[in-house]
């Protein structure tokens, strides 16, 4: 039977030996108790995997499962709460550009109204400096025309009533 085991593996008798007892002291296996059966240590390596399954069962019930729940209850909540502050930084993001909106339409409409002060005021300017070159218009003809008056001489009675007539219309014009 070694010999088969030798040619099988292609392994020496001496290291056939070595192996198996390295691992009937691994398996905790005592060579003076023979198994019954198969069958029977079939049944025991069955009871070791039902009782490690159970035992497997249980930790899953008693501490697995109460973490899940936990880890999830837990994610749940952290969910709420990262949305509860979405929204309330949404909201005052909209606020915040609501105010910085009302405040920019407030300063618009306050830059329109001095925009219309200041033309208001250069039409009055304009105006003004209008009726002023009217009137220095009018003011240099009237020297004038008292300039002629006073070169007229004593002949120039008709000129001089013209002239006259003339200061006096441009007078009360």
């Amino acid at each position: 039977m070694v010999e088969k085991i030798c040619k099988r593996y292609s392994l020496k008798k001496s290291e056939v030996v070595k192996l198996a007892f390295g691992y009937i002291d691994k398996a905790h296996i005592n060579p003076s108790e023979a198994p019954e059966s198969v069958k029977s240590e079939l049944a025991k390596i069955n009871k070791r995997q039902d009782d490690i399954i159970r035992f497997i069962r249980h930790y899953e019930e008693d501490q697995l499962n109460p973490m899940i729940r936990v880890t999830n209850s837990i994610a749940l909540r952290f969910d709420a709460i990262s949305k509860t502050l979405e929204a309330l930084i949404l909201s005052q993001l909209e606020a915040n550009q609501e105010r910085q909106t009302a405040v920019l339409k407030k300063l618009s409409e306050q830059f329109g109204n001095h925009a219309d002060v200041i033309n208001n005021q250069s039409k009055q300017i304009n105006a003004l400096y209008q009726i002023h070159q009217r009137d220095y218009k009018k003011l240099l003809h009237l020297i004038q025309l008292y300039s002629e008056l006073s070169a007229c001489g004593v002949m120039d009675s008709k000129r001089k009533e013209n002239l006259k007539a003339e200061i006096n219309n441009l007078i009360n014009t």
